[in-house]
């Protein structure tokens, strides 16, 4: 990923999550060595995907990576921008020594629940714990 395509991923974030996340995007950019592997179409891009080996954060070890976000422009969607993109990730994480990948997913969210499912993602052994602060 490159600064320069920090705009077009917002729009894209925005598209798919009604929402502009700039501050959080800027962040990733500042926070990562690593490209962030995208899909482009005629230089344009159409679709990006974050996520990273563990480096044993809360006691995970390094063979386990993670899904942070993956979005794809909804006029390019159901076309398998995002298995490509998926792929690219898998592939980069099994490189790395990666042998399993953890994503969290809204429960509500059928669509992307169908689509870790058609990749082949399963439930987890891991549990979702959850705190609200209140005022």
């Amino acid at each position: 990923m490159r600064e320069d395509d920090l705009e077009r991923i917002n729009g894209i974030d925005d598209m798919v999550l009604g929402e502009k996340r700039p501050d959080y995007w800027e962040r990733k950019v500042e926070m990562t060595e690593k490209n962030l592997p995208s899909h482009l179409l005629e230089g344009k891009v159409i679709g990006f995907i974050l996520g990273d080996a563990s480096g044993w954060e809360y006691g995970v070890p390094e063979n386990i990576g993670w899904i942070e976000t993956i979005g794809v422009d909804p006029s390019y969607q159901k076309k398998g921008v995002a298995r490509i993109l998926m792929e690219e990730m898998l592939n980069y994480m099994k490189k790395v020594g990666v042998d399993t990948v953890y994503t969290f997913v809204n429960w509500r969210d059928w669509g992307l629940l169908q689509f870790f499912d058609a990749i082949g993602f399963r439930r987890g052994d891991m549990i979702n714990l959850e705190f609200k602060i209140e005022d």
